[in-house]
């Protein structure tokens, strides 16, 4: 099983996606803990579709990145990073202002894999938008 990194938090997770993707979607890690990860966006115009929903992948963006982020937080010891290896999206609603929430949960902490689950909320009132999984390739040094 891995355990959370003392080194990781989210707050550090925040400053290394500050210039990436998460940094310019506005996705901001809030509660780093075992076995969890919570983040939140603000919705901007840029995360809409041209009919005025909001995006899918800008959904899976929140979701994948605090999925990816929680993998970070919990990589064995050793172990030099991640790579997805598969994720699944069903959106059941939307969103037409204010923000969204995400909360990720592990469903399994391996050595060689690790699966995230992700539930994806309207920020106000708390509607599922979005069910998210992913699975993670713990990526080891060559020999």
């Amino acid at each position: 099983m891995s355990i959370l990194r003392e080194d990781v938090t989210a707050e550090s997770l925040n400053q290394g996606g500050k210039d990436c993707l998460p940094g310019f979607l506005g996705a901001e890690m809030l509660d780093l803990k075992q076995n969890t990860l919570t983040s939140r966006m603000s919705l901007r115009p840029f995360h809409f579709a041209i009919h005025g929903y909001l995006h899918a992948a800008s959904i899976v963006a929140l979701a994948d990145t605090t999925c990816g982020n929680a993998t970070i937080a919990h990589l064995p010891k050793g172990a030099t990073g991640f790579t997805t290896i598969e994720l699944k999206s069903n959106h059941i609603s939307t969103v037409h202002e204010g923000g969204i929430a995400c909360i990720a949960t592990a469903q399994h902490l391996g050595r060689s894999t690790h699966v995230w689950d992700a539930v994806v909320t309207d920020e106000a009132t708390g509607k599922k938008i979005a069910i998210f999984r992913c699975t993670q390739m713990i990526l080891w040094p060559k020999n």
